[in-house]
């Protein structure tokens, strides 16, 4: 009962609810796509790849969203690059890049700011969110909500199937790049609330539990969206009363949500699945 007086006595708790679900629901959405193009190494690139944008704007003197935007940009095209025009793949151009540009921050980080603030970057503190921090946030929702409404077709054609796609005309290199950009508003947006290390949590763990639970891509984004957002507010909660720090248990939340669906879900649920084979072997002994 103590949180929830203190959440309407105190702002910083209201705007840590706030966007904390606002992330949860766009890294649902976004990472629906994510999770059925094959892409979670690149979504975990791209959270490492804009520590130096953070880095820079730091030393700078601008708010962050403007330089990890950038690298976050960059790093997208730095990898389609290499994949495109060498013999190393896609895989292996993710992990030359981002490690690159993930130890770069890191020292730029150092050199420019604390060690303390260096842990907040990577592992996020959303209790400290800023008012105009939390209007980014739902900014940014916004945009990728509706990019998502708005070319939701062209998304799922291309999502299924990439050479259907191309058959009906369909850029499919745009939309990939398309998807980047989104993801990489999506993963700056994240910063505040998981840090850079833990967002790929909220970007795969939701949506890889829907994917458990439906077929149809649009009811994946809304289950996943859901479970971002539960995770995001029961994380709050938990690292509040228990005083405990709040990326962590958020990240910890989406894999508690999708153990027990992994376990319990009525048609891929490993315990119903076991069950079903025990039945099927009485049935044949009987």
């Amino acid at each position: 009962m103590d949180f929830f007086q203190d959440m309407i006595n105190y702002e910083f708790l209201q705007k840590a609810l706030i966007t904390s679900t606002v992330v949860g629901i766009i890294c649902g959405v976004i990472g629906s796509f994510i999770v059925l193009r094959g892409m979670a190494l690149m979504g975990d690139a791209l959270s490492h790849a804009v520590l130096p944008g953070v880095a820079i704007s730091y030393m700078v003197g601008i708010n962050y969203f403007y330089g990890a935007v950038l690298t976050g940009i960059l790093t997208a095209l730095g990898i389609g690059y290499i994949s495109e025009n060498s013999r190393v793949k896609n895989d292996s151009s993710i992990g030359i890049v981002f490690s690159a540009a993930f130890a770069l921050g890191v020292i730029l980080i150092t050199k420019a700011q604390s060690a303390t603030d260096l842990q907040q970057i990577l592992f996020g503190n959303v209790l400290s969110v800023r008012s105009s921090d939390m209007w980014l946030t739902i900014i940014i929702g916004a945009i990728v909500l509706l990019a998502i409404l708005l070319f939701y077709k062209e998304l799922l054609v291309s999502s299924f199937d990439e050479t259907m796609a191309a058959a009906y005309g369909l850029k499919t290199k745009v939309i990939h790049y398309a998807i980047m950009v989104l993801l990489t508003l999506v993963t700056v947006a994240s910063l505040q609330t998981v840090g850079v290390i833990l967002v790929v949590s909220m970007l795969i763990t939701p949506a890889a539990t829907a994917y458990l639970l439906t077929n149809r891509l649009s009811t994946m984004i809304a289950l996943a969206a859901f479970f971002g957002a539960i995770s995001a507010v029961s994380g709050i909660y938990i690292s509040f009363i228990y005083n405990m720090p709040t990326g962590p248990v958020i990240a910890l939340a989406t894999t508690a949500i999708f153990v027990a669906t992994l376990l319990l879900s009525p048609k891929q649920g490993v315990l119903w699945r076991a069950l079903r084979k025990i039945k099927q072997r009485q049935t044949i002994s009987g």
